[in-house]
């Protein structure tokens, strides 16, 4: 495993980590004795750092977390989120009081007395701009409940407005093959105000394995059912805004990159983790055979200058202008 730190942070992260959506709810069927050998198994492997958040299956991905993590609280980094357990464009949801809370039930059920990275659960610009919710956490960073704070944003534009608040130490952003923008500026940016990037969604919801056909049924349950055109939340958290079935074109479009790397999924991680102002990148899973999959593009195969000039052209020319939602 490799590690890198997490913008100007203490923390030294392992640059493949793990996410807890899809273990949590909301990716169609679960199995928590499955989930805990893949937590297992990574941890084995050198994962040091998860994600998670509070309404991952209302808590469910952050009790899973504290019993995957027992004894190893102080090696095993956990980032959790907050706000979309309430209405998220109530500035009462942000007040110190509900953020209090949100902290103290995410704690509880991580069995945690401090949780390393505090995020904002892709809040409104609205309340970026008003700012003081960041009061709120830097009160609580001074009390030594939180370690650091950062914000998941869903655009460039939030991100950029995010790190004009000095202690804003992390972003966690959508970035894949298929959604490259956050490169030109919001990196950049990233690298010289010291902020880490966690890339969400490396995968496109599942769209970069390679394994889907353009008929494909997803459970009810399962996001990539019920908010494939953004009916729930915004539509890039699926397939990365794409409409499913251009989704499955283009990847067919792009399995050229596993030419050499054994899997499409690996060949995808790879080129997220090939991108320096990324400190870990974050797929989700719900067993073994993908965790171990997904730890197998820390050892692949680079790319050659042609082929990542290629992947650029390639999301300009055939990807870009198909993306919905705000970007």
């Amino acid at each position: 495993m490799n590690y890198r730190r997490l913008g100007n942070t203490d923390l030294k992260i392992s640059e493949l980590s793990l996410g807890t959506w899809a273990i949590g709810g909301s990716w169609g069927e679960t199995d928590d004795k499955e989930a805990l050998k893949g937590l297992e198994y990574a941890i084995d492997q050198g994962v040091n750092f998860l994600d998670t958040a509070d309404v991952y299956g209302d808590g469910h991905s952050e009790q899973l977390l504290a019993k995957a993590t027992k004894g190893k609280e102080d090696s095993i980094h956990i980032a959790s989120k907050f706000c979309r357990a309430g209405d998220i464009h109530d500035p009462k949801t942000y007040s110190e009081e509900s953020v209090r809370n949100y902290l103290e039930n995410t704690l509880r059920r991580l069995k945690r007395e401090r949780l390393d990275l505090y995020q904002i659960h892709c809040p409104p610009i609205e309340i970026l701009k008003d700012g003081k919710v960041f009061e709120v956490l830097d009160k609580l960073q001074a009390e030594g409940k939180i370690r650091h704070y950062g914000v998941s944003v869903e655009t460039v534009e939030e991100g950029l407005l995010s790190m004009e608040y000095k202690n804003v130490r992390a972003l966690q952003v959508i970035f894949n093959m298929f959604r490259q923008k956050p490169v030109t500026e919001l990196f950049p940016q990233a690298i010289e105000k010291g902020v880490g990037i966690l890339a969400r969604v490396p995968l496109a919801s599942g769209l970069l394995t390679g394994k889907f056909s353009s008929d494909h049924q997803f459970e009810k349950d399962d996001h990539r059912d019920f908010n494939r055109d953004g009916q729930q939340f915004n539509v890039g958290e699926t397939f990365a805004g794409l409409p499913f079935e251009k989704g499955v074109k283009l990847s067919e479009q792009l399995s050229w990159i596993a030419k050499g790397r054994e899997s499409m999924s690996q060949a995808a991680l790879k080129w997220v983790l090939e991108h320096h102002a990324v400190s870990s990148v974050i797929p989700g899973f719900k067993n073994v055979k993908q965790v171990e999959n997904n730890l197998k593009a820390i050892s692949t195969k680079k790319y050659s200058p042609k082929e990542l000039t290629e992947i650029q052209s390639f999301y300009e020319k055939n990807v870009h202008a198909h993306i919905r939602g705000a970007y």
